[in-house]
């Protein structure tokens, strides 16, 4: 029994699993009627400035050294299993592949890229029966393409489960693909979901040519931001007036009153007491007096000094209060102030 896409109604409306093999897809208004959608360039493509040189149309290809198979499914570590499974399929780290995530695997369709040396903007037709693409009915199906006289089949193997991709000439292929006691579905390239290849390689190359251009967006804007600040600043210095008149009277002011005060503090009164304590000193030595205190508090001098009772009046210049009682040693004492 042999089915084509049309009888195949469920076939882009249900969901059976997450695709990771095509590239963002957008709604194509020259094509709305059939369904077909269109290839988006990514984040990398916008960055990298490459938006124009991105293919958004890719042409059907069957390349000839077509592999495929499943490996488990490692959350994270897709694209990095299926390129070590597909390079060992292929004897070669370059390749081209695509895959799909279903029921806990990994299903990749892969071919050396020496396989695409004359079709580079390309993508496999059979890619789009994988498990959670738009050709995918269910495992119980045959899958065929036919291209230029060769033709491709994939299946699953009702006893094993795994995945058998069949390249040859139609003329040979196809009677024995339809021998098989299995439900045939022709993948049309024309309404089928586009699956782009994917390549390592190629991949890491455009990443870094989009840090380069990043990079140097980045230099040129913190360029363009020290120019502008260097300007304002040349602007605001030679041509903003600036009125210094009261920061200079302030400071004069300022330095004025330093000065006074550096002046007060050097100013003492040392010497002053100096001459007073020697002139009590000489007229006490010339009538046995002796000089007991001599005070200086809040600028004003108190001095004490004993002298002999019949000095009580004074001598020279100490002159002052008798203190009540005499001494032990028969004086008494006079208390003065200047």
């Amino acid at each position: 029994m042999a089915l084509s896409f049309k009888d195949n109604p469920f076939a882009r409306k249900k969901d059976s699993a997450p695709s990771f093999g095509a590239e963002e897809i957008a709604s194509d208004s020259s094509s709305a009627g059939t369904g077909r959608a269109q290839l988006k360039p990514g984040i990398a493509e916008y960055i990298a400035g490459e938006t124009r040189e991105f293919k958004a149309n890719l042409k059907p290809y069957l390349p000839g050294d077509l592999v495929g198979g499943s490996i488990p499914h490692i959350p994270g570590t897709e694209d990095e299993a299926v390129w070590n499974a597909a390079s060992q399929a292929c004897s070669t780290e370059k390749v081209h592949y695509c895959y799909s995530v279903d029921q806990g695997r990994l299903w990749y369709l892969a071919c050396p890229s020496s396989s695409l040396a004359s079709n580079p903007d390309s993508w496999c037709p059979l890619a789009a029966a994988l498990p959670g693409h738009s050709e995918y009915w269910d495992r119980q199906t045959v899958y065929i393409y036919e291209q230029e006289g060769a033709a491709s089949a994939l299946r699953w193997d009702p006893e094993t489960g795994r995945m058998q991709v069949f390249l040859g000439a139609s003329r040979t292929l196809l009677p024995r693909i339809q021998s098989m006691d299995a439900n045939f579905v022709t993948v049309n390239p024309e309404v089928a979901q586009m699956v782009p290849w994917r390549n390592r390689a190629l991949r890491t190359e455009l990443l870094s040519r989009a840090s380069a251009r990043s990079l140097l967006l980045f230099g040129l804007l913190l360029n363009a931001a020290i120019i502008a600040v260097l300007i304002f600043s040349y602007v605001n210095t030679n041509f903003v007036k600036r009125d210094l008149d009261t920061v200079k009277r302030d400071t004069e002011e300022a330095s004025m009153k330093l000065m006074l005060n550096a002046a007060n503090a050097l100013q003492s009164d040392a010497i002053k007491h100096m001459v007073r304590v020697q002139d009590l000193l000489d007229s006490l030595q010339s009538v046995d007096g002796t000089l007991v205190r001599y005070e200086v508090n809040k600028g004003k001098t108190e001095w004490e000094a004993l002298l002999p009772t019949s000095f009580q009046g004074g001598v020279g210049t100490i002159k002052g209060d008798v203190q009540p009682g005499i001494e032990k040693d028969g004086r008494v004492r006079i208390k003065g102030k200047n």
